[in-house]
């Protein structure tokens, strides 16, 4: 039997117009210290996003998500941050902030396999807003 490990993770939303509160689901930061876990996964639908805002600026928005796993990764390259421990990267990450990308509250689970929890998260979260049912599709965006 493996061992299971907390973990910390929290949803990377797009909110286009922060005034009206729609958001996309667009990735995932999970953080597991036990075994110094931190990494992202992020797919953007720009469709979905330009349905909800055609004036969005796509290029900083990708600039800004690509930086998520760059600040995971750590190091010189991801720029003051980059240098902080594992769990301070996560914790800047997923500080609150009135932006176009934004994070859910944290969340906890536990897991023997870090990379899997992170890409079922990935599986469940990105497609629909938090708080609806995929398998009612009458619901979906």
């Amino acid at each position: 039997m493996s061992a299971e490990y907390t973990y910390d993770y929290a949803i990377v939303r797009i909110v286009p117009r922060v005034e009206r509160g729609e958001r996309i689901n667009v990735g995932v930061i999970l953080s597991c210290a036990d075994v110094e876990f931190l990494d992202a996964r992020i797919e953007l639908d720009t469709a979905r996003l330009l349905a909800l805002d055609p004036a969005l600026d796509l290029e900083a928005i990708r600039a800004g998500l690509a930086a998520i796993p760059a600040i995971c990764e750590g190091g010189a390259g991801a720029g003051p941050i980059g240098e902080l421990p594992q769990r301070g990267r996560f914790r800047w990450l997923v500080s609150p902030r009135s932006a176009v990308i934004q994070m859910s509250p944290v969340h906890t689970g536990r897991t023997s396999d870090p990379k899997a929890a992170l890409e079922r998260l990935l599986d469940t979260d990105r497609d629909h807003p938090i708080g609806i049912d995929p398998q009612q599709s009458y619901l979906r965006c």
